[in-house]
């Protein structure tokens, strides 16, 4: 049964639960607040007052399950195996169920279901941001900050928009001579309308390892912020569009460099589609052959090292949380960045621990996510570093506001978009 179906599927996660409170120790909203509703421990218990009919769904019950990142740094550290990011799900999904969906994370959705009308908003947004957006001067990555409270704040730092999506760059098939394979590469909402220049390196660097690139231009939203949210019937209506458009050109793996994507062709979009039987196979079929982009270049390929070129980077690495522990993708990264001639990798103290950004969360709680996201930022800070990689283009934006309004002279990139660098170097000899 899947979490996302009914509350009664966690309900031997709630009874493994044996409130020791180790979740305490590593939860980054206890840590902030220190309220036990905060931790794990709190919300396993008001789950269970709901199964048991002592509470019902209310919209501040609903609230109270949305103060979680869903970090999962409970999961590995809870001593009977606790899967609490299977609970916080189930119960987010319930409440949807019960209470009704947010009307503005309605009408989000549904614009991310709608593409054409989508694409054609964040089209004209990008012409008109300038009348809500501020750019910060003298950056060369386009960053701005809000010019009007919206309620999140006006010092939060955003990427713009760019002036062309990324699948729009691109044919649907990059050809390369003798291709060893054929990859689909599924781009994401933040590559494809803000963070183009991390989804043309992914490009160049499969080129680079005579891989010929599939960017099926039918794809969309992997549902995450439907699915985190909630929102079921959504998320399930992304995730077919998606396994439609990539099971119609084909290829022999899937890359993603986006950690919330990577999660959702894993693992989502299988329970997900747990009760439709042919969509179900579908999902399973693709989740087989789903690779984060630095583990497809390491496990996979394995990626070329002759030809880098030297990148003279003092490179410190944040682990996205839902690469790290939701993947288990962490060691390859710095294979990656340990093997590229001229950068210095200096780890931070917690280089795992949460930025807070966690999509929707930033927006609904703005001034926890900035608490712990300073947390973060001071951690960088100590490493001494002039470069921030990550494998994840949502923790590139915390990370980012984290170091500019921090007045940290620190540039924060996709791993790819270094080992892209090297490649180009070493065409320069």
């Amino acid at each position: 049964m899947s979490v996302y179906n009914s509350l009664d599927s966690i309900t031997e996660e709630l009874h493994n639960c044996m409130k020791c409170g180790n979740c305490m120790e590593v939860c980054p909203i206890y840590k902030e607040t220190r309220q036990e509703v905060g931790v794990a421990r709190g919300k396993i218990s008001l789950v269970q007052y709901l199964l048991s009919g002592e509470l019902e769904m209310t919209e501040k019950l609903a609230d109270r399950f949305s103060l979680c990142t869903t970090c999962m740094a409970c999961n590995t550290n809870c001593p009977c195996g606790v899967r609490f990011d299977k609970i916080i799900l189930a119960a987010r999904a319930e409440a949807v169920r019960k209470k009704g969906l947010h009307p503005v994370k309605k009408i989000a959705f549904t614009a991310l279901k709608m593409q054409r009308m989508f694409d054609f908003g964040m089209k004209t947004g990008s012409i008109f941001q300038g009348m809500a957006l501020k750019h910060v001067p003298h950056k060369s990555d386009r960053i701005a900050r809000m010019r009007f409270d919206i309620g999140i704040g006006t010092d939060k730092v955003f990427p713009m928009l760019a002036s062309r999506t990324l699948r729009s760059e691109f044919p649907e098939v990059v050809k390369v001579k003798n291709p060893k394979m054929r990859v689909a590469f599924f781009t994401g909402c933040m590559i494809n309308y803000f963070y183009t220049d991390i989804g043309k390196a992914v490009v160049e660097v499969l080129k680079e390892n005579d891989i010929e690139v599939v960017i099926p231009k039918g794809q969309g939203c992997c549902g995450i912020p439907a699915s985190v949210n909630g929102d079921v019937h959504s998320a399930a209506a992304l995730a077919k569009r998606n396994l439609r458009a990539f099971e119609k050109l084909g290829a022999d793996a899937l890359v993603v460099a986006c950690s919330s994507g990577g999660t959702a062709w894993k693992h989502v979009f299988g329970e997900l589609l747990d009760n439709e039987p042919e969509f179900k196979a579908l999902a399973d079929k693709w989740a087989g052959k789903s690779y984060d982009i630095s583990e497809f270049l390491i496990k996979k390929v394995p990626f070329k090292k002759e030809g880098l070129g030297r990148v003279e980077r003092k490179v410190t690495y944040h682990d996205p949380c839902h690469l790290n522990r939701g993947q288990g993708v962490n060691t390859e990264p710095r294979e990656i960045l340990k093997s590229i001639p001229g950068v210095e990798l200096i780890e931070m103290k917690e280089p795992g621990r949460c930025c807070g950004m966690a999509g929707s969360f930033s927006l609904v709680h703005p001034d926890l996510s900035v608490q712990i996201s300073d947390r973060k930022t001071a951690d960088i800070e100590l490493t001494h570093t002039d470069t921030v990689a990550t494998g994840c283009p949502a923790c590139r934006l915390q990370l980012k506001s984290g170091v500019e309004n921090a007045g940290i002279e620190e540039e924060v990139v996709h791993t790819i978009q270094i080992l892209a660098e090297s490649y180009k170097n070493g065409k320069k000899k």
